[in-house]
C-alpha cells in the first residue's frame, strides 16, 4: 500500500517531457550566454552575446543588468529553438541529430538570417577564428539540447513501459 502512495507521490511530481523540454531551453540559453560572455572577454570571438540588446539603448546595458537581461532573454529565445527540437527530433537516439541542429541553427543565423539581426554580419565578414569558435559553440549548444530530451523522451518511454508491466503483473 505504501509503495502505490511513493508511486502516486512521484508521478505527481514528476515533470513531462514538455516540460523538461523547456527548462533544459531555458538554462541551455543561459549556460551558453555565461559560456559566450567568457571567449568574448577573452577575445575568441568578435560577436559579443550582448548583440541582442542593440535595439535597446541607454548604459544600463553595459552593466551588469545588460549581463542579465542577455541571459534571460537567451535562455528564452532558447526555449523556443528546444521546444522546436522536441516537435521534430526528440525521437532520435543519436548524438548525431542534436550536433546537426546546433550546426544548423549556426548557418540560419549566420547566413540566412543575418540582414534581420542588428549587429549579426555574413559569416564571412568575420575572422577564422570567430567563425570556429562560434561553430563549436553552437555544435555544443545543440548536442546540449539534443542530448538532454532525447535522453527524457526515452527514460520516460522506458518508465511508461515498466509501469504498464508492473500493472498487467498485478491483474
Amino acid at each position: 500500500m505504501e509503495k502505490e502512495k511513493e508511486k502516486e507521490a512521484i508521478k505527481k511530481y514528476q515533470m513531462s517531457v514538455l516540460q523538461l523540454a523547456c527548462v533544459t531551453g531555458f538554462i541551455a540559453g543561459v549556460l551558453g550566454t555565461l559560456f559566450a560572455f567568457f571567449v568574448h572577454y577573452f577575445n575568441f570571438t568578435e560577436m559579443s552575446p550582448k548583440v541582442i540588446l542593440i535595439p535597446f539603448t541607454g548604459k544600463w546595458t553595459d552593466g551588469w543588468l545588460g549581463f542579465v537581461v542577455t541571459a534571460i532573454l537567451n535562455g528564452l529565445i532558447s526555449i523556443v529553438v528546444a521546444l522546436l527540437y522536441y516537435m521534430a527530433l526528440r525521437k532520435q537516439k543519436s548524438l548525431i541529430w542534436g550536433a546537426v541542429y546546433g550546426i544548423l541553427i549556426f548557418i540560419i543565423i549566420f547566413l540566412v538570417l543575418y540582414p534581420m539581426i542588428p549587429g549579426v554580419e555574413w559569416l564571412f565578414r568575420y575572422n577564422l577564428n570567430t567563425i570556429v569558435t562560434e561553430i563549436c559553440f553552437f555544435l555544443l549548444y545543440g548536442l546540449f539540447i539534443g542530448y538532454s530530451i532525447s535522453y527524457e523522451y526515452e527514460e520516460q518511454l522506458m518508465w511508461s513501459k515498466v509501469e504498464k508491466s508492473n500493472e498487467t503483473e498485478k491483474v
